[in-house]
This record gives structure tokens, sequence and C-alpha cells, in this order.
């Protein structure tokens, strides 16, 4: 039997062309970190938010090797990282000042994990790491309305692609709707260590509403 792969069964989600496209996303949960600073930064607090995600969402697809039962549990390869992204007082990014960028990073939860199976994996990873996972949270996120596309090239680079979106919400009579929580979203489908910049893909989703 093939592994899951929520990429290929998902592809309106994961694979959007590269050019704007309206989509509703469904409630989804996640094994997330959130912090404050610059994600380049060696040893910052974005890489060690990533190894945390990962220390846990690795515990929870294994669990079929221990004596711990996940119901409905079935096989499946681990989502891609995933970051919501905000700086404050800024509706619009600052590429130049990346150390005051708010992040939650997060790696999505298969539907049947529920808030108790995460509960077990913080406490099994702790043990066999022995490592302090207490930041890690379990999140629900339902985004709703919200505009896409596949961004090709540096993260940088981005401001290109949300000004095509931007054009296309305008000239299709929505807007922007960063209120109430919603937040810029990525979803990082290729590794920066082993992909040229140039050829990185990145899902680029935005909260919107029907002009008023």
């Amino acid at each position: 039997m093939m592994t899951f792969d929520f990429k290929k069964e998902y592809k309106e989600f994961y694979m959007p062309k590269n050019k704007p496209q309206i989509v509703t996303v469904p409630s989804m949960n996640y094994v997330a970190v959130r912090g404050k600073g610059d994600p380049n930064e060696e040893n910052g607090a974005y890489k060690k938010a990533i190894g945390l995600l990962y220390g846990i969402a690795f515990t929870v697809k294994m669990s079929k090797k221990t004596d711990y039962r996940i119901e409905g549990y079935f096989d499946y390869v681990v989502p891609p990282l995933e970051g919501f992204w905000s700086q404050e007082g800024k509706e619009r990014f600052d590429y130049s000042d990346k150390s005051s960028l708010n992040f939650i990073s997060v790696i999505r939860l298969p539907d049947f994990v529920t808030k108790a199976d995460f509960d077990w994996a913080l406490a099994e990873a702790s043990k066999k790491k022995k490592q302090d996972f207490s930041k890690v949270e379990f999140m629900t996120v339902n985004e709703g309305l919200c505009v896409q596309m596949m961004h090709i090239g540096s993260y940088d680079d981005e401001p290109a692609s949300i000004a095509l979106m931007d054009t296309f919400i305008a000239e299709n009579g929505y807007e922007n709707d960063f209120k109430s929580g919603r937040l810029h979203h990525e979803i990082y489908l290729s590794d920066p260590r082993r992909t040229a910049p140039d050829k990185l893909k990145t899902v680029i989703r935005q909260p919107i509403k029907r002009k008023d």
C-alpha cells in the first residue's frame, strides 16, 4: 500500500499553479512553535523551532513502532514545513527588517491525531530525546477564504508574487483580510540547504474577503 502523501492527495492546497487562485482552506491541526526573529540567523529561534517541530512530527509518525496506538492511524509522509508570519504594526512585510518577524512555525498533523495523542508524543519525545519540548503546541487553524500561488525563487523575491496576488484579488472583487488574527502563510516545498535559491518552491497564501 502506498504511503499517504498530503501534497499529492490535496494538490489544491500544496501544489497550486504559479499564478494566483482563490481557495477555501478547511480547518487543519498542526504541531506549532511560536517565536520571533530573523529566520536566517544561525542557531536562532526559528532554526530551533524547526528542530522541535520535526521532533514531535516524527514521534507521531513513528508511534506505530511503540505500544501506543493512535485510533485511525495510517502510514503517511510527514507534511512539509509551513509558517504563519507577521510583523508588529505592519500589514505589509518589510523584507529588509527580518529581525522583527513573528512566526508560528507549523507542520500539519493528520486528522486522526487528537490533542491526547499529541500530548503523548510530547511526553514521549521529551523522554526519548532528553529535550525540552514545552514550546510546542497543538494548534487548529481554519483559514477559510484565501488567495494563493506557487512562488518559484528566493524568499526575498516574494514581494513580486504578492503584488500579482494583490492585483488578482482587486480585479476579482476581493481585498486582503489580515484582521482578527488571520496571517500571511507560506508552505515550504523545497529544502533551502539542497536547492538553489532561484529553484525554491514556496506556496504563498494570504487571507482575503469580499470587498464591501
